[in-house]
Parts: structure tokens; sequence; C-alpha cells
């Protein structure tokens, strides 16, 4: 995988600091070691930094088309690009490399914005077009791939794979969003299209932007979307015999590579069914690695353990101390912004361990969203059973009084949570998950944030983030619905960023066959009741699997990437969460109720509440705005 870096002059042609794009582009020398190139010419300034997997001797950026009119520099793999280049080679273009990366410029020069149309992978992209005095910018449809974005006071945009790139550049602005921070504190992460800062901007997936000189910035187009319209006519068999079919494609394209290659295998469903077709697809046995943990409750090496020993993989593993807290600053500095998933440091730790013995990895990542693995689905459907017998108007009064009357249950199973349940029952369908899927809940974040930060939100809160992608889900199924709201938010915003910032961290590339646009674009044709039927998820999936995987993979239940937060927090981490609580950087940010960060503290280390997600939430707040400092101002 690679990095991009670039800054192009909005406003003319004026001299570019090379000294700054140099800055630029090494800040993100992790992602892509083997190779570094620039690019420098009055308005333009193009930074690459290569991972070399396909045409290792040839390929490097930025890369000129021959009469050196187009420049790109370009972040990804597109498995199609033999294709493409037989299609464009039969259009009379000539090509110097067997890489994708030549395939980008011509099919710009023959489709124009609509070249991402033609490209099956994951990628992000800047093209520089010296005729049209333009770049053109393009992420991949499921958002695999990171892009940021500034447009500078001075007329200048920059931008860059990650955040820190454009940190690099002295005149970026630095103050941060306080929807942003309402958001972080809802769901864990900063929703595309924000950042933590006001004036960077993600480029959303599955669109493009094209600047032009001289002419305003427009809004980003949408080239892409995910359309649930169930099939019919199909019984249970054929869409088995469908799934593992594409399922097979989605994972053959993604074993090119000159350089080794293996796949995460958790013991899960997902990486043991992308591990399972590997392993028919390819001669040579599939490399798999595992992380283990110390504590039983969270490993799951030994279902792992079956897989390799069923396919004869050459399998590794590495047990990993459930005190495995000293990566929090690293995390912090790895993502740039605030981010809250506490399962960064496993998915750090088998990206390490991946590392030492492959370059390209396949993950299971996407089956949980695509095939309704995620037990909270189970949980909306059962609650909106009951919210379809009872008008919203009689529900909201009746169950809202039920939901601040009934004790809070932290401690229990969630069947018990009986507060949790009449809060979700007193909603609509789109604010009853935001209910379930939030670290914290609005009226949390109300004591949480001081008055001047709630002043600032202007009445903002972050369940318009899912109102707005509700309104163009384009179903009235409600499980679709949740499907549609998680491929938007959480799949991008938490899981991908996650995978991109840990493997990029040891520069690794993972390739992920379930997130196949072709693959989902079937999967979203499946009727719901054959994603889940009864209390059984994936439910189609793992009758698919049967034939490779065994029962005791496919029908165990869901264990995740576990980590002890509220043992750290009243154990090792006690001292150091209490120091970063409350005293120093959040205190006196401003942004907080001070009297509400001690009672956090205190309830948690007295054993009274169980505060470990907010706590978490609040220590990568802090680690991040330690790193980088935060201002509202």
């Amino acid at each position: 995988m690679c990095g991009i870096a670039g800054i192009f002059d909005l406003k003319g042609r004026r001299d570019l600091d090379g000294d700054l794009l140099h800055r630029m582009n090494e800040s993100q020398f992790h992602r892509g070691p083997d190779e570094g190139g620039v690019h420098l010419e009055p308005g333009v300034a193009l930074g690459h930094r290569r991972l070399s997997i396909i045409d290792l001797s040839s390929g490097q950026q930025p890369m000129f088309s021959a009469d050196g009119k187009l420049c790109v520099v370009y972040n990804g793999e597109i498995y199609n690009f033999m294709d493409l280049a037989e299609e464009l080679k039969a259009k009379g273009y000539e090509f110097r490399t067997r890489c994708d990366t030549e395939v980008i410029l011509y099919a710009w020069r023959e489709w124009g914005e609509d070249c991402v149309q033609h490209f099956r992978g994951m990628f992000a992209f800047a093209l520089y077009d010296r005729e049209r005095e333009s770049v053109f910018l393009a992420r991949d449809r499921l958002g695999i791939k990171p892009l940021f974005y500034s447009i500078l006071p001075d007329g200048q945009f920059v931008f860059g794979s990650e955040l820190k790139v454009l940190k690099q550049h002295p005149a970026l602005p630095r103050k941060v969003d306080p929807q942003a921070i309402e958001d972080y504190f809802a769901l864990g992460y900063v929703p595309e299209p924000k950042t933590i800062y006001r004036d960077v901007c993600k480029l959303p997936p599955g669109h493009t932007l094209l600047l032009q000189r001289g002419k305003p910035v427009p809004a980003s187009q949408a080239y892409w979307d995910l359309h649930f319209q169930p099939q019919t006519g199909l019984d249970e068999g054929a869409i088995r015999e469908q799934l593992i079919a594409g399922m097979r494609e989605a994972v053959d394209i993604r074993l090119v590579a000159e350089v080794p290659l293996g796949a995460f295998l958790s013991g899960g469903v997902d990486s043991s069914a992308v591990v399972a077709m590997m392993a028919q697809l390819q001669q040579d046995a599939v490399n798999t690695c595992a992380i283990g943990f110390d504590v039983k409750q969270f490993d799951e090496t030994e279902y792992a353990q079956m897989v390799a020993e069923r396919y004869h993989t050459n399998h590794f593993e590495q047990k990993v101390e459930s005190e495995d807290f000293g990566l929090l600053d690293t995390l912090a500095e790895l993502y740039d912004e605030p981010y809250a998933d506490s399962s960064a440091i496993p998915t750090y730790r088998v990206c390490e361990l991946a590392k030492k013995r492959v370059t390209v990895a396949l993950s299971g990542d996407g089956g949980d969203e695509h095939f309704a693995g995620y037990r909270r689905y189970r949980w909306h459907m059962n609650e909106e059973q009951l919210r379809s017998r009872l008008p919203l108007g009689l529900r909201r009064p009746v169950f809202g009084a039920l939901g601040r009357w009934y004790p809070k249950a932290d401690w229990a199973p969630r069947v018990f949570r009986a507060k949790t349940t009449f809060q979700a029952l007193a909603r609509n369908s789109v604010e009853a998950y935001m209910h379930t899927v939030s670290l914290t809940t609005a009226e949390q974040r109300s004591v949480l944030f001081s008055t001047a930060l709630k002043r600032e939100l202007q009445g903002y809160r972050a369940i318009e983030t899912m109102h707005r992608h509700a309104a163009r889900a384009g179903t009235d199924d409600p499980l679709s619905l949740i499907q549609y709201i998680d491929t938007k938010t959480y799949l991008v915003g938490d899981i991908l960023t996650k995978v991109d910032r840990a493997s990029m961290a040891h520069a690794l590339e993972v390739r992920v066959p379930l997130l196949d646009h072709k693959f989902l674009e079937w999967a979203a044709t499946v009727p719901s009741k054959y994603k889940l039927k009864g209390q059984e998820g994936k439910y189609i999936l793992k009758k698919s699997l049967e034939p490779y995987l065994p029962n005791d993979v496919l029908y165990r239940p869901k264990m995740g990437f576990g980590v002890p937060l509220a043992k750290w927090f009243r154990g090792p981490l006690k001292d150091r969460l209490r120091h970063a609580i409350t005293e120093g950087g959040l205190v006196d940010s401003g942004l907080f109720d001070t009297a509400y960060l001690n009672q956090l503290v205190n309830q948690h280390q007295s054993g009274r509440r169980d505060h470990s997600t907010v706590l978490w939430s609040l220590m990568m707040f802090e680690a991040t705005m330690r790193e980088d400092g935060f201002s509202l101002s």
C-alpha cells in the first residue's frame, strides 16, 4: 500500500515549497517504506510513498503519461487492472508498465470522471491534468483507503492519505469542530466527511472531487451507492450457490501479488471463510496468522487452529498479554484524531505479527455488516417487533417514563437491562439504533460537556448523522436500513479506519474481499429473512459455509477483539486514568464539566459503576489533544 500527498494552487501557478512537500510526504513514510517520489512545478506539488506489491521494478510515482500531460499519485489496488489495460490497448493506448497505476492515467483520458466506474478495488488517488489545469480526486466505494483535504486561506488545496500529512503545512487552520467532538463521544470516531478540525475534510467513500484552477471548489460528487433491492423467486439453495461463487471470485482477484501473501485468521466465521476460499484457489499452503490472549474469555485461537488444521495452512500465532496497554500514545499518534475503539490494540498487534511473514494479508472485514452478524442487529429487530405494534405517540410517553424510572444496571446481561430496552422502545427506529450503538447517551453528553462547548454546538446532536444517511437509504426494510447506516458510518469510520492505520503502521497491505463492491451489490439483493433468521445472525452465510468450515466455528457465540478496560482502569491504569481525566489537558481545555469527570473516575474505581467505555473515550481524546493541542477558537 502507499501514501499520497499534494498541494494544488487554486488561484494560479505560484511557486510552492519543495521542503514542505518533502516533509508532508515523509510524515507518512510508514505507509510506503520501499520508495518515495515527488513532483514540483509552479502551482502543483505531488508526493508519494510506495509499498511495492505489483510490478516491483517499475510503477514508481508520481507517474506521468507518455506525453507528460497527466500525472497521478495513487494509494490502493485496482484488481481488474489487467482487463482494463487490454481494453485500453484495444483503443490505441500504449503501456510502459505492468502496474495498475498507469491504467488510471489512460482511464481518465478515455472516460474522464467516469473512469472510477470502471475500477474494481480499493483506492484513493489524485490525478493532475496539465491541459485542463485540474486535479481529480477519487476514493473507493466503501472508503477502504483514506483521503483528507483542506482549502487553505491563501487558496492552496492540500491533501494526503493521513491527517498528519496536512498538519505539516504551517498554514493549516487547527480550530476544532465542536460537532466532531459531539460525534466522537457518541460514536467513538469522527464520521465522514468531518474530521476533528473545522477546516479539514475526508473525501466520502464513493465520491470524487474535480478541482479546476481559477474556479470555486465544487461539492464532491457521489458515483456509487448501495441499494437494497431484495430479489424474488430464488430458493435458499440457489442463494447459497451464488454466495459461494461470489465470495470465491472476490477472493480470487485479490490473490495477485509479487510479494508474500497470507490472511488473518481470527477463528471467526468471516476470516475463516476467506481462508477456506484461498485454500481452494492457490496451490501453495495459505499463510495464516492469529492473535491470542492470556484471558480465556477473549481467546479464539483454538477455533483458528481448527481451520488452520483443516486447510493445512502455514499457521503462526502469538499470545498477547491482557495488560497490553502500552500502545495508548502510539495509537493517538497513528490516528491523528480521537478514535475510541479499544480493539485497535489487538488489531495493531495482529498486523505487527503478520508483517513478520507477509506483505499482503486478506481479512474478513465486512461480513458482519452485510450479512447481519452483530448482536445489536438481533436486539434491534426484536425491539422493532414491539415498536411496530404500538404507535410512537403512545410508546414515547409510556416507555420514556419507564426508561427514566427504571434503575441502570450496567453489570447485568443485556437481557436484564430493562432501562436500555425501555429507552429504545420510546424512540423511532433510527433514534433507537443510535441509542444502541452510542458509547454515551445524549443526556450523558449534556452533563459531560461544558457550557461553553454546548453553546458552540448550537443544538447539534450526533443523531443528525444517522438521519442524514437514513434519508438516503432508499429502503423501508428495518434490517436493511441499519445495515446501510452502518456501511456509511461504523464500517468506514471505525472498522476500516482501524485496519488502515494499524496495517500501514507496519507497511502491511490488507485486502478485504467481503467488501468487493460487486459482491456487496449482490448481497444487498438477498432478502433480510436469510441474513437474520430468528435469532441466528449471518444465517445464509453460515449455511453456505457448512461444507467448508466446522460447526464449532460457524455456530459458536461471537467473541470479537475484546480488551479488559474495566479491569485496567481499576488496576494497572488506575493512576494514569485519574491523572489524564481529572488533571491537565481535559480540565484545562474548557470542553468538559470537571465535576462530572471526577464523578466518572470515582464511581468506576470504587466499583459502583462501569464507566470504562466513556473513560477510554476520554483517555484517547486526552492523548490526541496532548499530541496536538485542541482549541475552539
